[in-house]
């Protein structure tokens, strides 16, 4: 598996992409990541290097049970807990040891797996002239993994920081790890963090 930054170094059009890095998901809910405690200095490292070229999303989930259109209704009732009514809306907010970072990191707000698909982010990205995206966060296999694929489709280069990732599956995150590393060859980057800020000048 690669673990070199194979295209040459990361420039100022590079911006950090750091996925779902929530309270709701550190903390002791339903959909408690365990990993998340763990990569979260390491995240931190990365949005300490260039704040301003960080933005953070966040998953919004439905503000009451049985909420959303389709099967996100019947994916609310299942996790009536996790609606913002349940868990009070202070739950959506970023890990602390991240949030101090915003200003001058950005926010951006989501209400499914996918950050594209309003285009929104896509079109604050190409007023900054964006053409690198460096993605962390949770989880590896779920909104990583639309954010990624995303990215993939409208040909922004992808490094994926194999130290920076978490999932409350192992098995899930292996398993994605593996697609990541060997099924995206052309597409996607994975190194670990020291060697990504080593490329990002």
């Amino acid at each position: 598996m690669s673990t070199a930054i194979r295209y040459g170094p990361l420039g100022e059009h590079c911006i950090h992409l750091c996925v779902d890095m929530q309270r709701l998901f550190a903390e002791k809910t339903d959909w408690h990541t365990p990993w998340m405690d763990r990569i979260c200095l390491t995240a931190a490292r990365i949005v300490a290097h260039a704040p301003a070229q960080t933005i953070f999303t966040r998953f919004i989930p439905a503000a009451h049970p049985g909420e959303g259109q389709g099967t996100w209704r019947r994916y609310y009732r299942h996790w009536a807990s996790m609606t913002i009514e349940r868990l009070g809306a202070d739950m959506i907010e970023l890990m602390p040891e991240l949030a101090r970072f915003v200003p001058p990191a950005d926010v951006f707000d989501k209400h499914v797996y996918s950050p594209w698909m309003d285009g929104a982010l896509h079109a604050r990205l190409r007023t900054r002239g964006t053409d690198t995206l460096i993605i962390t966060g949770g989880e590896t296999d779920v909104c990583v993994l639309a954010t990624v694929l995303g990215a993939i489709d409208r040909g922004y280069r992808t490094i994926v920081v194999t130290d920076a990732l978490c999932s409350s599956s192992d098995a899930a995150h292996k398993a994605s790890m593996h697609v990541y590393h060997t099924r995206y060859g052309q597409q996607i980057e994975t190194a670990p963090a020291d060697l990504v800020l080593a490329a990002w000048r």
